[in-house]
C-alpha cells in the first residue's frame, strides 16, 4: 500500500521538522515547503502527486495561508489543517469560512 503524501508548508524548520516527524511515525510521507507560492505552483502541475491533507502555516511570509488556501480551493478540494498563534473563537471560525478543515493552534505539544 503508497503512503499517503501530507504537504507541510511551514517557514520555520524546528516547527516543520517536528511535524514531519509526527507524521512520519504514524506512516506518512511528509513534504515541507517554506513558501505558499512554491506549494500552490506544485499542485497545480498535472503530474504532482496528490496529498491527502495540506498543513499551512497562516503567517508564512508569501503569500499568508489565508491567501494560499483560497487560491487552493479553486481547484482543489484536499483537506486542510492552519497552524496559527491565534486561539480566539472568532479566528477559528475565520480559518473555517476561509475553506480551512481545522485549525491548530501554536505552539504545538511536544
Amino acid at each position: 500500500m503508497p503512503q499517503k503524501c501530507i504537504l507541510i508548508v511551514e517557514d520555520e524548520a524546528v516547527i516543520a521538522d517536528g511535524i514531519s516527524h509526527a507524521f512520519r511515525t504514524d506512516g506518512f510521507l511528509p513534504h515541507h515547503l517554506t513558501l505558499g507560492e512554491t506549494a500552490l505552483a506544485l499542485l497545480q502541475r498535472p503530474e504532482a502527486e496528490q496529498s491527502q491533507l495540506i498543513v499551512f502555516d497562516v503567517g508564512s511570509p508569501d503569500p499568508s495561508g489565508f491567501e494560499v488556501c483560497r487560491c487552493l480551493r479553486q481547484f482543489c478540494d484536499v483537506s486542510v489543517i492552519f497552524l496559527t498563534a491565534c486561539n480566539d473563537e472568532i479566528d477559528r471560525i475565520a480559518d473555517l469560512e476561509i475553506g480551512a478543515d481545522n485549525h491548530v493552534t501554536k505552539p504545538l505539544p511536544s
